[in-house]
């Protein structure tokens, strides 16, 4: 889906300023409220818009350890009943099914090195999990965003 100038420019002032409301943002963009609220109800039932929770820091909540896990799989059963287990593991923040040398790649915190080891020690627990590798995120220099994309993709 391809999105237009003013979709984009609903979606920025969102994603800046998540708590204004419909109202607000139609006010600061010069358009009709009911705009507003048609194209942010288009764009959700799309899929563009996924969420509007707010955005957690897991070091804020003790997890000061960030690692990408590669896991490698048995290919009998194959990737889902792997993320399955996964999902229920609460310090897997993601889980991407991945080319190349591994078969999955898993965005994991912890609490500290020991704790990741206890962390990993779950995921090669999970039935199907062959062999993992792990890297440890040192600094986080450009953090996950999309407000470049949207800007780009609106044009």
């Amino acid at each position: 889906m391809t999105i237009d100038q003013l979709d984009a420019r609903i979606v920025s002032l969102l994603t800046t300023e998540p708590r204004i409301g419909v109202l607000e943002c139609s006010r600061r963009l010069g358009v009709a409220r009911g705009t507003v609220q048609a194209r942010l109800d288009r764009l959700a039932a799309r899929g563009v818009i996924t969420g509007y929770g707010p955005d957690i820091d897991p070091a804020a909540l003790g997890f000061g350890v960030t690692a990408f896990v590669t896991l490698q799989i048995r290919q009998v059963a194959g990737h889902v009943p792997v993320a399955d287990q996964l999902a229920l593991i609460p310090e897997v923040l993601e889980a991407h099914t991945i080319t190349g040398g591994g078969d999955m790649l898993c965005r994991v915190v912890a609490r500290d090195n020991a704790d990741l080891q206890r962390v990993i020690d779950l995921i090669v627990d999970v039935q199907g999990v062959v062999r993992t590798s792990s890297v440890i995120a040192l600094d986080t220099p450009v953090p996950y965003r999309i407000l470049p994309l949207v800007r780009t993709a609106g044009g």
